[in-house]
């Protein structure tokens, strides 16, 4: 998982509340584990028509939104069922934060799992944000120092400290089990010796 500290761009605000996680990546999508690929199939209902066409209209399809690394949307955002799709095709489609009121809870622990910072601040904050979106003027991101930073501007925004670890570390669930081999194995040695028959074939 790549490490998260800084993050500067244009963010793309897409205004739409109880966005869901089929919304991201539709169920057609889900056959696939590979994390990598399904960046072009995100949002793909609104993004593409019925022919298969990129819709002119949608934020994603615009320049330089198209190129985002920041997406700001409405609330509620990654409820549904629990896919961990969802958060891929947002990576995989270059998006790194995501910033909104709420969040569905599942998703929101996904995004940590998966390199992802999701930003939780309040409604009057996100639309202040929107206008940088919509001005293309970008907006950074500190992880570290837990702020927002647009124009003359800064919000602080709080996040979990174990959550807040993982992301600056680029730790997922296998890295954080690895940094514990050593007493993983040395478990199994001491399991070998005092219960051999467990090990037996």
């Amino acid at each position: 998982m790549q490490k998260f500290n800084k993050l500067k761009s244009i963010p793309a605000y897409l205004p739409i509340v109880n966005i869901d996680t089929d919304m991201i990546i539709p169920k057609q999508f889900l056959k696939t584990i590979k994390r990598t690929g399904l960046g072009k199939n995100l949002f793909f209902e609104m993004r593409y028509n019925d022919q298969g066409k990129e819709i002119n209209d949608f934020v994603l399809n615009q320049n330089p939104y198209n190129e985002s690394k920041i997406l700001i949307a409405g609330k509620n955002f990654g409820c549904g069922s629990s896919r961990e799709h969802a958060p891929w095709a947002l990576l995989d489609f270059g998006i790194t934060c995501v910033i909104s009121s709420s969040y569905a809870d599942i998703f929101y622990s996904n995004c940590f799992k998966n390199g992802i910072l999701p930003i939780i601040i309040e409604e009057e904050i996100i639309k202040e944000l929107s206008e940088y979106a919509n001005r293309r003027e970008e907006i950074s991101v500190d992880l570290n120092e837990e702020k927002i930073v647009y124009g003359n501007n800064e919000i602080k925004f709080k996040i979990d400290a174990f959550k807040k670890k993982c992301l600056l570390e680029g730790l997922d669930d296998i890295a954080l089990s690895l940094k514990k081999s050593e007493k993983i194995e040395s478990f199994e040695n001491d399991l070998k010796n005092t219960k051999p028959w467990i090990f037996n074939d």
